[in-house]
């Protein structure tokens, strides 16, 4: 399961409508235990351990196709420092920390980072789709 923010989905169709302009962001790449709603709650980001969010920008994604984009290269996470709690969701944010949530979806098996752990999303397999 995976979706677009209602941020997101207001923003893009503010856009198109002519009611408001809309700049591409930097998109951080991040994790989460739980599953997000749409309206940006429920995100649950490990906490300390050396995680972080991930920056991207155009060239680390492919062109759309279909209605689907996935990552052209590698996306690596900071090294653990500790444990990090099992992760279920990937998600997409406009900001280092906190921010507007742009999109999420659900990883197709849990990650855990143990201390020392360096975890990495290979090119094509960080996939969002446009439903």
């Amino acid at each position: 399961m995976s979706g677009f923010s209602n941020y997101w989905k207001d923003a893009v169709l503010n856009h198109l409508f002519g009611k408001g302009g809309y700049t591409a962001p930097t998109i951080f790449v991040a994790l989460s235990t739980t599953a997000p709603a749409d309206d940006g709650s429920a995100v649950s980001e490990p906490a300390g351990g050396g995680y972080a969010r991930v920056a991207t920008g155009p060239v680390h994604w492919g062109s759309a196709a279909d209605g689907l984009i996935s990552n052209a290269k590698g996306l690596l996470f900071a090294q653990a420092a500790a444990d990090w709690p099992t992760v279920t969701h990937f998600t997409l944010f406009d900001a280092a920390s906190d921010g507007h949530l742009l999109a999420w979806g659900q990883l197709v098996v849990p990650i855990t980072a143990h201390a020392g752990d360096t975890l990495e999303f290979a090119a094509a397999s960080l996939v969002v789709r446009m439903a």
